[in-house]
């Protein structure tokens, strides 16, 4: 059976991971901050487009210390794929955001705000379970977070389904507001699609080490 070390050699790879739900929680605040304060949009698209390159650098950061690393704490493959699912959490993130403002959004729908504050709940949830990640005594812990996280991105499918339900009976006569709040609203359950992804690296590698 493969071990996992309580110490392991490079805890560098941990601090990383913790860097990057850090900023993802930044990120999702400030999400939730724009459609439910629809002020400064451009200035605010800004600081997510910011932020998005913050997690860029981490992500890059974490890849090339998979390349120069001989002994790694996990799988390469799964520090690989945890940190590609956790940067395409922030993409989302960013791309409802720029959207909003590159389509001169007139005023959020309260099934945006629904789904961002879902996907800040989601992104603080990963914030939690991300540094438990280091010790092994969490990992049943980490499994029943995990659900958690599953049951969020449910509860995001459900609203996404029902905002396009009323999108297309409200904007019939106005098919380009339909393809705008279509776009937002996807790139917003997408953040939550990409959240659950995470949660099932997490969970693979807490039962391949557990």
């Amino acid at each position: 059976m493969a071990k996992f070390s309580l110490i392991p050699r490079d805890m560098g790879f941990y601090d990383l991971f913790e860097k990057g739900t850090a900023n993802l929680v930044t990120a999702a605040e400030k999400l939730v901050d724009l459609f439910d304060n629809y002020e400064n949009v451009e200035a605010k698209a800004k600081e997510l487009k910011d932020l998005e390159h913050k997690g860029d650098v981490v992500t890059h950061e974490i890849i090339a210390r998979v390349h120069r690393t001989f002994v790694t704490p996990i799988d390469r493959e799964d520090i690989t794929l945890l940190a590609h699912s956790l940067d395409d959490v922030m993409d989302f993130i960013e791309a409802a955001g720029r959207t909003a403002c590159l389509y001169r959004i007139a005023q959020p729908t309260e099934r945006a705000r629904e789904l961002a504050r879902i996907v800040v709940k989601m992104a603080n949830k990963l914030n939690e379970v991300v540094p438990r990640l280091r010790h092994r005594d969490q990992f049943s812990w980490i499994l029943k977070q995990c659900v958690e996280i599953n049951t969020l991105e449910n509860e995001a499918d459900d609203v996404f389904h029902a905002a396009l339900a009323e999108l297309f009976e409200a904007c019939l006569s106005d098919a380009c507001e339909v393809i705008k709040w279509r776009e937002i609203y996807e790139h917003l359950e997408n953040a939550t699609d990409r959240g659950e992804d995470v949660a099932n690296v997490l969970e693979g590698v807490v039962l391949k080490y557990g």
